[in-house]
């Protein structure tokens, strides 16, 4: 694996060494959808090594809500944004012009976490529990759902409860019976404050299209070159993080200000656990099954009125 990460990051620098770096360089507002996190890490890699600048890029980091960078770039306000795939979906249906142009995430990340003793182990046991969720929007809930539907429960078999994104500490203190949250955040906090937990991927269930990049209608009509050069950027940044970690987590310290001072272990679990969901044989491929299963999950939680043209939805004509 390793090896092929090394051949892709390789493959990926010399797509970009064919092209001449740009003489200007345009400034771009990339909005993340979370606070600075070392989950970001690819990104991070991308600016600091100069990914980006070669594609005549300079990075600003926006770290407001998902929503806010999905609604900013189908405005054509913003030329790209980093967001979950149900979102794209859910804009479209709206008429917002967005389109996902890389996958970052191959898996769903999200996850439904529980206390080891509570004898969750699989959805069925989630019937007649209180399951705490920060509430009934988001990757969450869809993923909370999609996994439901997959093992035949209805969603009201359970019992849901809106809790912000508060997961660790209600579950920790008994007032859930479990949890849903990211399988490379919450499973490990609690892990590392002494919990033992069970956790039921989504991933394990049904094949969803998860995390990656959007850009506008407009700006893939109008420049091309400058979807494909940062979609390429960030691929690299990708296979750079993929093949070597630890140096993608020193280089994360530069862009997270708590990163240098937190539980180093934990951070490091969090960054080896995101890994996994990253890892492909095509970076930045999006999977046309991944996308019919979350139209379906979303037409099934009557979150959309009737079925969309996938097709316009998602591209990977600018994946290497």
């Amino acid at each position: 694996m390793i090896k092929r990460m090394f051949l892709m990051a390789i493959g990926l620098g010399l797509l970009t060494a064919c092209n001449a770096t740009p003489a200007a360089t345009e400034t771009i507002r990339l909005p993340m959808g979370y606070i600075p996190n070392v989950q970001y890490a690819p990104f991070y890699v991308a600016v600091e090594r100069g990914y980006f600048a070669e594609a005549g890029i300079e990075i600003e980091f926006d770290y407001s809500f998902e929503t806010d960078g999905l609604a900013l770039v189908g405005a054509g306000e913003l030329p790209f944004a980093v967001v979950s795939a149900e979102q794209v979906l859910l804009a479209r249906a709206q008429e917002i012009p967005v389109v996902y142009v890389a996958a970052w995430y191959q898996d769903f990340p999200v996850a439904v976490v529980a206390n080891a003793e509570s004898g969750i182990e699989t959805p069925a046991d989630l019937v007649g529990r209180r399951v705490g969720l920060p509430g009934l929007f988001g990757a969450n809930y869809v993923g909370l759902r999609a996994m439901l539907s997959a093992a035949g429960v209805a969603e009201e078999d359970v019992i849901l409860d809106s809790i912000g994104f508060n997961q660790v500490a209600a579950l920790a203190a008994g007032q859930e019976d479990a949890v849903v949250g990211y399988s490379t955040n919450e499973p490990i906090q609690l892990r590392a404050q002494g919990y033992e937990v069970s956790v039921l991927p989504v991933a394990d269930y049904v094949k969803l299209a998860a995390n990656g990049l959007i850009a506008s209608e407009m700006v893939i009509a109008e420049d091309p070159e400058l979807v494909a050069g940062f979609v390429q950027a960030f691929l690299r940044g990708l296979a750079d993080t993929l093949a070597d970690p630890d140096a993608a987590y020193e280089i994360s310290k530069l862009y997270v200000d708590t990163l240098a001072e937190a539980d180093e272990a934990v951070q490091k679990e969090v960054l080896a656990a995101s890994l996994d969901f990253w890892q492909a044989d095509q970076l930045g491929f999006s999977q046309p099954a991944a996308w019919q299963n979350m139209q379906s999950v979303l037409l099934e939680m009557g979150l959309l009125a009737g079925p969309l043209d996938l097709d316009a939805a998602y591209t990977n004509q600018f994946v290497p």
